[in-house]
């Protein structure tokens, strides 16, 4: 049987990294994990074909080939999702479809012929079955939340890894935390699970094998959700580590909790963590509360921030404006709040109401939501009626972005964390790919655009204060080139 598994289009949002991806001669940022894994779910005598489509076009020879056809997507893929159906219904190819866009929105497809909700490990063999008798039902619908220890490695010979910056894993799903806005729990529930730290080993010993040497996203809900278990993974990387002597590093999500622990800080450091994503939100206690956030009430963020940093890890945050507790000056809190702690990567989006939430809910109660969600929090867009005003919302929200991504304005949280960092901690080998990023950057940064002088200020500073960091210094600024444009075309 030939099975056409597709990845649809991924528009430039904040994590895209869209416009930086000639930068290091790459396609895409990061692959399709989750069809990489339902891949390697299939039976090994039928034939598989994977189209990404952020590497290349879908054909139609790709969908002449095919018996069926599999296709996953995030709220994000909404719009371009018909026009990939449509395409396989006019070459009479069945469409099964699955991931969190159909599992919390599957009633806007009643075009699509089979739906995978929910967790698919313990529905593959059936699905499988159907397939072979051909009497697949229109619907599969997981109803528990299944162990990930049986989790095959993913195919990764289905793809060519040179196309991507970042290879992807996942350790654990779920989250013990239950902020209003997030549906990581509705899809992955609030108790963690977690595959075996040999498990993991094993899939990151199969990348190395395959020749891959640098970043790996362990795209978990939260790295730390439980700790006991993190830190067994941890002492087993760095076994493996110092066992293969490779130079991968790793970066992952993370509660701002992770702080209070600088133990394993040190560990994650050790076991080659460079980056981790933090929800921080917003500075308003009154918003955090409103949310539910309530691990990031008790403690100053800001020193939160500061401790990781020295730690030596890169703290990426996760910000929201929109609550309906914000103040009226809360683009200037947030801003001050940015700049202060040195969060170069600063993802602010508009407050979105997503599906079966519970602020979805409630928004619903109150009749308040108005549309559904995008899935792209960085689109100046708001799907509920706010408190402070959709139209103060929309401007502050667009002047704060090209506020934060004004080159001297970013350039200076370059400086600011690079203080903070603890010396000495590598950021990995300097590949090829590296030099050719550089070589670019001096063109696009320092002769052709905008900022071109805060680009100079920034590069003369770190040569001659901190010139071990240069190569660090140079890559954010290659990355905020992506956070600016987005920001210009708010």
């Amino acid at each position: 049987m030939n099975i056409l598994l597709i990845s649809p289009p991924t528009p430039a949002t904040f994590w895209s990294f869209k416009h930086v991806l000639r930068f290091v001669s790459k396609r895409a940022a990061f692959p399709p994990l989750g069809l990489l894994t339902v891949a390697a779910t299939l039976p090994d005598d039928w034939h598989l074909k994977l189209v990404d489509m952020n590497v290349r076009r879908l054909t139609d020879r790709d969908l002449q080939w095919a018996d069926y056809v599999m296709l996953s997507a995030m709220i994000v893929h909404k719009e371009s999702i018909a026009g990939i159906v449509d395409r396989c219904h006019s070459f009479g190819k069945p469409v099964i479809a699955g991931g969190p866009l159909f599992t919390t929105g599957h009633e806007a497809f009643p075009d699509i012929d089979h739906l995978v909700l929910g967790e698919a490990e313990e529905l593959m063999p059936q699905l499988v079955e159907d397939m072979r008798c051909g009497t697949l039902r229109r619907m599969y619908a997981a109803t528990r939340r299944p162990e990930i220890t049986q989790v095959p490695i993913p195919r990764w010979d289905l793809i060519n890894l040179r196309h991507y910056v970042t290879m992807s894993v996942q350790y654990s799903r779920g989250c013990p935390f239950d902020c209003e806005f997030c549906d990581i729990v509705v899809m992955n529930g609030h108790v963690p699970r977690t595959k075996t730290p040999a498990q993991l080993v094993a899939e990151l010993e199969q990348l190395r094998v395959r020749g891959w040497r640098d970043m790996v996203f362990i795209v978990d809900d939260n790295f730390i959700g439980n700790k006991k278990q993190a830190i067994l993974l941890l002492q087993e990387l760095i076994r493996w580590r110092q066992r293969t002597g490779t130079r991968m590093g790793f970066l992952t999500e993370a509660s701002t909790n992770l702080a209070d622990d600088p133990e394993l800080c040190e560990l994650m450091v050790q076991a080659g963590f460079k980056k981790v994503f933090v929800g921080l939100e917003t500075p308003s206690t009154e918003s955090l509360q409103e949310c539910g956030k309530l691990q990031n009430c008790r403690r100053d963020l800001a020193e939160s921030v500061v401790i990781l940093q020295r730690a030596g890890l890169d703290v990426m945050g996760g910000f929201i404006v929109g609550f309906d507790n914000d103040p009226v000056d809360i683009f200037k809190r947030q801003f001050d709040f940015i700049q202060r702690s040195g969060v170069v990567t600063a993802m602010v989006g508009l407050l979105t109401a997503l599906p079966e939430t519970r602020l979805y809910r409630r928004l619903q109660q109150e009749g308040r939501l108005e549309t559904e969600s995008t899935g792209n929090n960085t689109q100046a867009e708001l799907n509920f009626r706010p408190v402070l005003g959709r139209e103060f919302l929309l401007n502050g929200y667009r002047d704060l972005m090209k506020k934060l991504y004004e080159p001297r304005n970013y350039y200076q949280r370059i400086c600011t964390f690079l203080q903070h960092k603890r010396p000495g901690v590598s950021r990995g080998r300097l590949s090829w790919s590296d030099i050719q990023a550089f070589l670019k950057s001096l063109w696009l940064l320092g002769v052709w655009h905008r900022g071109r002088l805060a680009y100079w200020r920034l590069c003369l500073t770190i040569l001659v204060r901190r010139p071990r960091q240069f190569h660090h210094a140079l890559e954010l600024a290659i990355i905020g080139y992506h956070f600016r444009r987005v920001s210009q075309l708010l």
